[in-house]
């Protein structure tokens, strides 16, 4: 790997959280608007939130199984300029979704060949229990890894997401429980060391 990854911070819940990440130098930072989750925001608080964001990152709105519509509403009012997609959503959902200057990312717990199959433009390989920090074995001799740009997800922190890059040649790596000090709670010092980690890993 000769570039530097593509870093995404997810679950941002505050300004200085925000600002930490974009310090750091991450490429995205997420709002999870999907219901149930210890990091879940409204539209409102993404909008503020999202507001601090230079034109150069960009904000995401994570969902898990939620309706189109509901899905649209979520990222025209927060101002998000991308939707991620967790769950049982097919090529349609993603085309009724596009949307000039919007990013669209699915994100599979599957072993898939190639980004863009559902019309997706970044493809996310998350665990099979996305947030929780549990890790799938990417470092399998069974794992073979996307054509195009994929992020590596689950269980990634400062300590593991260099060997991580290395092992799998992604195109870049999302993380979220793993730079927090408890559960839906981020740690700036975290999510500084992560990016600075995941920065090295192509030195």
């Amino acid at each position: 790997m000769s570039r530097a990854p593509f870093v995404k911070i997810c679950g941002l819940k505050t300004a200085q959280d925000v600002d930490a990440a974009v310090e750091a130098g991450a490429d995205a930072v997420g709002f999870v608007f999907a219901p149930g989750s210890p990091r879940t925001v409204t539209a409102a608080a993404a909008r503020e939130l999202a507001a601090r964001v230079p034109a150069g990152v960009l904000t995401v709105g994570v969902f898990r199984a939620q309706p189109v519509a509901e899905v649209r509403r979520f990222a025209e009012e927060s101002g998000v300029r991308g939707v991620q997609l967790h769950g049982e959503e097919g090529p349609e959902e993603f085309a009724a979704l596009r949307a000039v200057g919007r990013t669209l990312l699915r994100a599979t717990a599957e072993h898939v060949r190639s980004c863009g199959e559902y019309g997706e433009d970044l493809l996310l390989l998350d665990a099979p229990d996305p947030g929780s920090g549990k890790p799938w074995n990417w470092g399998s001799a069974e794992f073979t890894a996307p054509r195009g740009h994929w992020l590596l997800a689950g269980g990634l922190d400062p300590e593991t997401v260099g060997e991580a890059l290395r092992a799998t040649g992604a195109w870049g790596v999302d993380v979220s429980s793993g730079v927090e000090r408890e559960r839906g709670v981020k740690s700036p010092a975290l999510i500084r060391a992560f990016v600075r980690a995941a920065h090295a890993s192509v030195r």
